[in-house]
């Protein structure tokens, strides 16, 4: 798929319908419930080499029925639109801004939301303790051995608690926690990332996701990249990873 595969009319192009369409049932198979698969996708395909095809995503979900209205679909690009500033960490800031302005685009007036949610942010004592503890959470007993990895540039363990966790992952205004790791893992696989993925797909599972759900989501990002011609092929399975857990 490419830019040249669709247009920011309000039609979805077939391919990217049957992919969202794929997703969506896979999601079925699990207990995450009907507003997560599209949090991996967004999240897929900010990594993509075609963000700009958010906008495929968008309006395939403006043309379900229950998101006829527009608070409907405030309420859905408010959760995109969280998902894509979780990603900025995780794939930079480029994409990202790609793929909103591909959704700004397509996007109704009645339907613009106009809300911020970063506005009164400080990097102070509560943003260090909400990063900490999300990270904690993840990484549990080996939170401590991962900042030591950084023992000696320690710009990037400043950079992990205060700004990827403090400022980006914890907040919990819009996703939560399992939206955010639906954003996380995606993203760095996406990238064929197999140090950061492993520690994602442990994360994952010490969130509580029992081991087939996360293989349900490791199949959905292999399915996204290979409608992209991307290849995967250095990243640990959820079966590889189960020791660590």
């Amino acid at each position: 798929m490419s830019s040249s595969t669709a247009s920011t009319t309000t039609e979805v192009n077939p391919c990217f319908q049957q992919l969202f369409t794929e997703l969506e049932n896979r999601f079925q198979s699990t207990t995450l419930g009907p507003e997560k698969w599209y949090i991996l996708a967004i999240a897929t395909l900010a990594a993509s080499p075609d963000p700009e095809r958010a906008d495929q995503l968008y309006l395939h979900l403006c043309s379900q029925p229950n998101n006829k209205t527009p608070s409907r679909r405030q309420a859905i690009v408010r959760r995109l639109r969280e998902a894509l500033i979780k990603s900025v960490p995780i794939v930079g800031v480029c994409k990202p801004i790609e793929a909103i302005l591909s959704i700004g685009k397509v996007e109704r007036e009645e339907d613009k939301d106009y809300t911020c949610t970063r506005s009164g942010w400080h990097c102070d004592e509560n943003n260090h303790e909400r990063g900490t503890a999300w990270m904690q959470k993840l990484y549990s007993r080996d939170t401590t051995g991962t900042l030591n990895l950084f023992a000696a540039h320690k710009d990037f363990s400043w950079l992990s608690e205060e700004i990827t966790y403090g400022l980006f992952l914890s907040d919990r205004q819009v996703l939560d926690d399992v939206d955010t790791q639906l954003v996380v893992l995606p993203g760095i696989m996406s990238q064929n990332l197999p140090n950061e993925t492993h520690w994602h797909i442990r994360g994952t599972r010490r969130l509580g996701l029992p081991k087939e759900e996360v293989e349900v989501i490791w199949d959905c990002v292999q399915l996204v990249a290979r409608s992209f011609d991307v290849k995967l092929n250095k990243v640990p399975t959820v079966e590889q990873v189960e020791y660590d857990v």
